[in-house]
């Protein structure tokens, strides 16, 4: 399959606001594509599409705000958006939400307004503007899964379940779309500074004092700009990469879960441990464990594995080599890292 035109073609995306979604606008713009942009936040849909039109004034630059939660918006949008554009270059499903808690702290209100947006608004917007896809030759779709598509570690059964179901709905789709010419990407970013964890809802049985004290910590561990991590995106797509991994958060997991795709939760649970201070070697008392580390504002929400220097990385494993991309996978450079 030849490499994805982005100049004079139709682009549609979720989730344009701000964090990844922001820079991917920003990008499409650059490369030329006229662009649909989808968002719930008005001013921040209108902020990113007035700054585009500004700097590329020869570009259409449509927006709808919509709540991804609500089924009924969300068909009708992506029917107003299919008559408006019979043919679509590009589907970019990225919007997101998270939910702090395990399964027996949330409600099932909160769990299933996760798959809502998560999930089921992707495969309603696929759904709907598939046949625009295949009527575009060289067209492709993109959607962002997670870290948490790759290992599902405890207290986040919602956003796993969402983001698992996200990469076999991709998968499937790009065997199934092969003979159509359409490209497929899945993507899996780590540890993004946006504002997905720090907007997150908290389970209705989580304390709120141990979630916050988590969210505090964990952000001063986040190092990937959105915008490197949109760049990647695109990199790949141009490509038509098959898979993108974004940031060491998700190369090491990912390789943990190929070694140990039944026992890394073993290694998760001794990662969230915290480092024993230099006293306890001399049989001073450990002071009690914090809670879990939330990326705050990061792609990845509370929860996962214990990160050092912003990257997550199993016990024992710091100077562990990234695992090299696979046909038809694109492993994205870290910051500084030439590709």
């Amino acid at each position: 399959m030849r490499d994805l035109v982005f100049p004079g073609g139709t682009a549609v995306l979720t989730g344009a606001a701000s964090g990844i979604g922001a820079a991917l606008a920003h990008g499409l713009a650059r490369r030329g594509a006229d662009l649909v942009l989808l968002d719930r936040d008005a001013d921040g849909l209108t902020s990113v599409a007035t700054a585009i039109s500004a700097a590329h004034p020869d570009l259409r630059v449509e927006t709808h705000v919509v709540d991804l939660a609500d089924a009924e918006a969300t068909d009708r949008v992506a029917a107003e958006i299919h008559r408006a554009h019979p043919r679509v270059r590009l589907l970019i499903n990225n919007a997101g939400v998270a939910l702090g808690g395990r399964f027996d702290q949330v409600t099932l209100e909160e769990f299933l307004w996760v798959i809502e947006i998560n999930f089921r608004a992707v495969v309603r917007l696929t759904h709907a503007l598939l046949p625009a896809l295949k009527a575009e030759p060289g067209a492709h779709l993109v959607n962002v899964s997670s870290l948490f598509g790759i290992i599902a570690p405890a207290g986040q059964a919602a956003y796993a379940a969402s983001k698992f179901a996200v990469r076999g709905f991709t998968e499937a789709l790009r065997h199934e779309l092969v003979d159509d010419g359409v490209g497929v990407t899945s993507v899996h970013p780590g540890g993004i500074r946006t504002r997905i964890a720090s907007s997150a809802r908290v389970g209705s049985g989580v304390d709120l004092a141990e979630y916050e004290a988590g969210r505090r910590q964990f952000e001063k561990l986040l190092t990937i700009d959105p915008a490197k991590a949109a760049e990647a995106i695109l990199r790949g797509a141009q490509r038509r990469r098959g898979r993108v991994l974004i940031g060491w958060s998700a190369k090491l997991p990912d390789l943990l879960a190929r070694l140990a795709p039944a026992g890394y939760g073993k290694v998760l649970a001794l990662g969230m441990r915290p480092s024993r201070p230099a006293a306890a070697v001399a049989g001073a008392p450990t002071p009690p464990a914090e809670a879990p580390a939330e990326r705050a504002g990061a792609d990845v929400p509370p929860g996962g594995v214990e990160t050092r220097a912003g990257v997550d990385v199993p016990p024992g494993r710091v100077d562990a080599p990234v695992p090299a991309a696979r046909t038809g996978e694109e492993a994205a450079p870290e910051p500084g890292r030439r590709a």
